[in-house]
């Protein structure tokens, strides 16, 4: 029987390192390489609040980006399957960041999902697939805090 299990390998290097040492929590250089076999590299860095590049993607962006990616191509396929035909798919996505409980985390990310399907598509289904691509979005069903999804379907 084929394992039902899905590896996805990862190799991170601090590559600021090459400016100095972390001789002080403000004096290090927050810059990440982030590389994945068969596929660009990612320049990554701290989020600007933490001292990192504003100019590279962050874990936090990272985060909301993977949660809204899952969301799309979750709906996609089931919108594929249910005979809805869509035209377009945008999501304004946001996170949330607040201390609780003493740590700083994630407490929530609301998308909004902007879809447009083929004119004569049943609207009631496509906006129903939502909730059912939430419940089988596996980056959502992994992390610990509230995703919303607030979308809106239109011919």
């Amino acid at each position: 029987m084929p394992s039902r299990d899905h590896h996805f390998p990862c190799k991170l290097t601090w590559t600021g390192a090459s400016r100095g040492p972390t001789t002080s929590y403000d004096a290090y250089d927050r810059a990440l390489r982030v590389d994945i076999p068969g596929k660009p590299s990612l320049e990554a860095s701290a989020a600007p609040p933490f001292r990192g590049d504003a100019s590279r993607h962050n874990p936090e962006d990272l985060l909301v980006a993977s949660l809204s990616a899952c969301h799309c191509l979750s709906y996609l396929a089931l919108a594929a399957r249910a005979g809805i035909v869509v035209i377009a798919y945008e999501d304004d996505a946001i996170g949330t960041m607040a201390f609780l409980d003493r740590k700083l985390r994630f407490t929530d990310v609301l998308l909004r999902p902007q879809v447009r399907v083929r004119p004569g598509a049943d609207l009631a289904k496509a906006r129903s697939l939502h909730e059912q691509a939430h419940q089988e979005c596996f980056i959502a069903n992994s992390v610990n805090f509230p995703v919303r999804h607030e979308p809106t379907v239109e011919e």
